[in-house]
């Protein structure tokens, strides 16, 4: 039960808000489950919460409010229990010279202090040779080393507070190699293949199976071979056989402790070299008047293909055109070949035992396209567009040498003309001045008594002739 007392004039309204939610509670007011009730009168107001559990721990504001203003104070709950053990593995599995770690975990208000027991003895927090203790809060994690079998048993971790106390059993197995695995069975059997399927162990000893080892041997042989299967899966497939051989093969399961007993012994028979199974055929589109044929192998017969004979013909003639293929390759390109004309295919794949059966096919070369499939079939839309440009580009440039020559005009006159002005003036001054017939000076003019006379540095006189000849009374210039 929580109160809370406001006074004021006018006398406040007093409501409840629970911060875990937000569900607010004014007098009267019940929660949905019946549990929180409010009651209140004359400025005081109690909240009242029958039977408190974990989830009503939390904050409670208390608002009052009248006319002229409010005021809020907050209350927090604080509910202290016993604690509860939060852990769901009892038992563990180990082996000797394995540690294992043993969790005690426990929820508790206030804190619990926590201890290990075995046997009615308490394990001290210093541990022993090979028991050691790591406490934290809300947590005691007990590593155990076995030595012995005085190791494994019952451990048990008790957990107490002011509130009261709780313990709970903890049992330390010993581990085992896994049971045997059962059920073998060997299918998709070949010259060179075969397929072993099991059940897996009924037991896996406490510690999961960490993988699977399947033992094989010719009848005739005295060691096994060994595979080892991916991860746990209970497939797997066994290669390099050799033909018409009989083979054992066991099945065994390894856990961390160790391999467990194989299954029973089973035995098969690969089957004989024989000629090769036809192969699989699907047609591609070539290039102009070519086909090209895929060839996917199928049971090779137990020895390597060495090569296929693709046989074509066309509806209307009767002869055969015949094209080897080695047996490396996935397809078979056929050319040159007639347009708008139905073919029919036959391969066969030969090893060196002999001849597939015929695989039969049929294709029809479309018809010759014209000269506009043929500069556009392979291009896309940006290629035609930049062709497009280009050509119109061109077109350009040979309008303007035109005019350049027949009519002196155009872009590329314009730039001549620029070009040789520029030259031509520069050319024609420094010839005179390499043939020594211009010499220039600058006169300045100045004023003397009101007129202007020659100044150097300013005028420039042209004098064509090697040599200057002045009389006494002549013009310095």
């Amino acid at each position: 039960m929580i109160s809370c007392t406001a006074e004021g004039e006018p006398l406040p309204e007093i409501s409840w808000r629970r911060a875990s939610d937000g569900q607010t509670f004014a007098d009267g007011d019940k929660s949905q489950d019946g549990r929180v009730e409010v009651r209140g009168r004359h400025g005081k107001s109690m909240l009242t919460i029958s039977g408190v559990r974990l989830s009503d721990w939390g904050r409670f504001d208390c608002e009052a409010l009248s006319r002229i203003g409010g005021h809020q104070k907050s209350m927090f709950l604080d509910i202290e229990y016993a604690p509860k053990f939060q852990t769901n593995q009892t038992i563990f599995y180990s082996w000797e010279g394995n540690p294992v770690n043993i969790s005690c975990d426990v929820r508790s208000n206030p804190p619990a202090t926590m201890l290990w027991r075995r046997d009615r003895f308490t394990i001290s927090s210093q541990g022993t040779s090979n028991i050691r203790i790591h406490s934290a809060e809300g947590r005691s994690l007990l590593e155990v080393t076995p030595v012995s079998d005085r190791d494994f048993g019952r451990y048990n971790c008790t957990a107490r507070n002011n509130i009261g106390a709780r313990y709970q059993e903890f049992i330390l197995a010993q581990a085992d190699v896994p049971s045997n695995p059962y059920s073998v069975r060997l299918t998709a059997v070949s010259q060179r293949l075969a397929t072993v399927s099991f059940m897996k162990p009924d037991s896996h000893g406490g510690v999961p199976i960490s993988y699977y080892i399947i033992n094989i041997k010719d009848t005739s042989a005295q060691d096994w071979r060994t595979v080892r299967s991916h991860g746990v899966q209970t497939t797997v497939v066994l290669a390099s056989l050799e033909p018409n051989t009989t083979y054992e093969v066991r099945v065994a399961a390894v856990n961390g402790k160790g391999q467990g007993e194989f299954s029973h012994t089973e035995s098969f028979q690969t089957l004989a070299i024989r000629e090769p199974s036809p192969p699989t055929v699907h047609g591609q589109r070539g290039v102009g008047k070519a086909y090209r044929l895929g060839l996917i192998k199928q049971d090779d017969g137990g020895m390597p293909i060495v090569e296929y004979i693709v046989k074509y013909k066309t509806d209307k003639e009767e002869q055969w055109m015949t094209k080897l293929v080695p047996g490396m390759n996935d397809f078979a390109l056929l050319q040159p070949l007639q347009w708008n004309t139905r073919y029919n295919v036959e391969i066969t794949a030969r090893n060196v035992k002999g001849l597939s059966e015929p695989t039969f096919f049929q294709f029809l070369m479309p018809q010759k396209p014209d000269i506009t499939d043929s500069l556009f079939s392979g291009l896309g839309l940006g290629a035609v567009v930049g062709l497009g440009l280009a050509a119109l580009l061109l077109l350009l440039v040979l309008v303007d040498v035109g005019c350049f020559f027949f009519r002196h005009c155009g872009l590329l006159m314009f730039i001549s003309r620029k070009l040789c002005s520029k030259k031509t003036t520069t050319s024609g001054k420094s010839k005179e001045l390499e043939e020594g017939k211009a010499a220039y000076l600058k006169l300045p003019l100045k004023e003397e008594n009101g007129k202007e006379v020659l100044k150097p540095d300013l005028i420039e006189i042209k004098v064509h002739s090697d040599n200057m000849h002045t009389k006494q009374d002549d013009s310095k210039a």
